[in-house]
């Protein structure tokens, strides 16, 4: 009978630390899409504010910012599918739709005048909703965020970003870089 106490108290430390390592192991690793999105080219989506111009034309030159449907609303032509494209292939059927009867031979650029924000969560003096800044680092983003709280995890961090359409979550180390929209958590660390 004086080995079955250690048995039995064995075997419940062994199955809390499997339950331990389980709840660790649980997260999923940044998917090779996850990584291969930041570079690259930036594509549009809700939230993005856009500078538009149209060589020559005033009244068409100007700021529209990308629906939550994923439309800008253009003078002359309406409604224009702008999430999920690059400034390059929107400004290019801009410019087709407007050849059909209204501007003979536009010339139509973008520029992004406010990119979409990034929301910081989690265990950072200020959790919320920033303005993203191209070429920003999620380190960078915890610091705007009034940087880590003393319980952070300050190695990696979840971050969940939309790619084609897709939403996905991966860990990543807080040296990788932000995309605008992205949903950054820095988790408590375990000890």
């Amino acid at each position: 009978m004086s080995f079955a106490k250690p048995k039995i108290v064995l075997a419940l430390g062994m199955a809390a630390l499997g339950v331990g390592l389980t709840g660790c192991m649980s997260y999923q690793p940044a998917p090779r899409a996850f990584n291969q999105a930041t570079i690259q080219p930036y594509t549009l989506d809700s939230g993005d504010r856009l500078r538009v111009t149209v060589f020559d034309q005033e009244g068409l030159t100007n700021t529209y910012t990308v629906d939550q449907a994923g439309y800008i609303s253009f003078p002359l032509i309406g409604q224009v599918t702008a999430r999920g494209r690059t400034m390059q292939q929107l400004s290019g059927e801009i410019a087709q739709k407007l050849r059909q009867g209204y501007v003979r031979d536009p010339d139509v650029t973008i520029d992004v005048d406010r990119y979409r924000s990034v929301y910081i969560m989690g265990e950072v003096g200020q959790p919320g909703q920033y303005s993203y800044v191209p070429g920003m680092t999620i380190q960078n983003a915890v610091a705007v965020a009034g940087g880590f709280s003393s319980r952070a995890n300050q190695g990696t961090v979840d971050v969940t970003r939309k790619i084609n359409g897709q939403v996905m979550t991966g860990r990543v180390n807080i040296s990788n870089p932000v995309l605008a929209g992205d949903t950054i958590y820095v988790r408590e660390r375990l000890f």
